[in-house]
């Protein structure tokens, strides 16, 4: 069971699943009692995203590719006009949820490159993406925190 499943706590008590709850699935769908949980492959998703940057007028490329399976993801989106760069890493809240942060404070494309640098000497399978838009949006449609 994927740890980003809000059911698998249940499951993971100790407790037999009661005959409402399904039983857990080895299958690119996750399913428990509590949720059904349909996982894209990082190949796919990264795609998708770059499909949704271009066709709102921004340029989108894949700068590392990383496992196409389940490699983690950045994405760096920029405003070159502007000359400001943001950085967002995939994480998961305490309640399953999928949501994007800002690992680095900076705004200069040159930091974020450092930690670029550092992330995939950390892991291999991480994939990086960057957008180029006018207005420096990134394009992700799941919730983004800020620091």
């Amino acid at each position: 069971m994927a740890p980003f499943c809000k059911g698998a706590d249940r499951l993971a008590s100790g407790r037999a699943p009661l005959a409402a709850e399904a039983p857990p699935v080895q299958t690119p769908m996750e399913a428990c009692g509590a949720c059904l949980i349909m996982r894209l492959s990082t190949d796919i998703w990264v795609s998708a995203l770059i499909r949704r940057a271009e066709l709102d007028g921004a340029y989108a490329t894949v700068i590392r590719k990383g496992d196409p399976r389940g490699g983690a993801v950045l994405v760096k989106a920029l405003d070159r006009r502007a000359g400001v760069a943001q950085l967002y890493a995939e994480a998961i809240r305490g309640d399953g949820e999928r949501v994007w942060m800002s690992p680095v404070a900076a705004t200069d494309e040159a930091a974020l490159d450092a930690y670029i640098d550092r992330a995939t000497r950390f892991d291999p399978d991480i994939w990086v993406i960057e957008i180029d838009d006018r207005s420096g949006r990134h394009f992700l449609t799941e919730p983004v925190e800020s620091r």
